[in-house]
């Protein structure tokens, strides 16, 4: 399973990049960078210390124009993977960057058939928001088990993303999906390192250590 980091911080992925396999970005995490200043300089940036898929997200709404702000943003650097819409018009555009060689992650999906289309018209990743279908009281990991077992039933080149986390039990339950991606914030990364016992041992070793050595 990859596991991409959901930020757009420069810190966070520099502290993490070394256990990553890419990153994910969108308006609202670009936004949250604003001192960084430029948002090209950003993204090639991310890309260059990652060297690894950078999904950036395409913002317009047609098919016409996702495809010619998707050929702008590839051009950033070969790491970037598009976030295209899940709209019949983000579908269509995927269809034709998919010929032109251009990597697409279909954003926003939240139902088996989403994902059945978004494999079809040729999506190199399809994230499916399985927080934001909990809040509601859907099961969001039910989608990515489907969606997972359908595409390996068809031999689907697509990779599912497990989106929308928010806690480590989603890391595990999408491991044990077969998601063959994540995406996870900083502190969801960081939680999963952690553990009291492991804390309580670290540190029962030390002092155990100070009175053979007497420092």
């Amino acid at each position: 399973m990859e596991i991409f980091l959901d930020t757009a911080n420069i810190k966070e992925i520099q502290r993490f990049v070394y256990l990553i396999d890419g990153v994910t970005t969108n308006p609202t995490l670009i936004a949250q960078e604003q001192a960084f200043g430029n948002f090209e300089d950003l993204i090639k940036e991310i890309a260059r210390i990652v060297e690894r898929p950078v999904s950036v997200e395409a913002v317009s709404q047609t098919a016409a124009e996702i495809i010619r702000e998707s050929r702008d943003l590839a051009a950033l650097s070969p790491h970037v993977v598009v976030k295209v819409p899940m709209t019949l018009e983000g579908l269509k555009a995927t269809t034709a960057l998919q010929a032109e060689g251009i990597r697409t992650n279909i954003t926003l999906v939240f139902s088996v058939n989403q994902a059945i289309l978004a494999a079809k018209a040729g999506a190199t990743y399809v994230s499916v928001f399985v927080g934001r279908l909990d809040d509601i009281g859907h099961s969001g990991m039910a989608v990515v088990e489907d969606a997972v077992r359908i595409f390996q039933t068809y031999g689907w080149s697509s990779k599912v993303i497990t989106a929308s986390v928010r806690h480590p039990l989603h890391v595990i339950a999408a491991a044990n999906a077969g998601s063959h991606a994540i995406t996870i914030p900083p502190k969801v990364l960081e939680m999963m390192a952690h553990h009291n016992l492991t804390d309580s041992g670290l540190q029962r070793f030390l002092e155990d250590w100070k009175k053979v050595t007497g420092r």
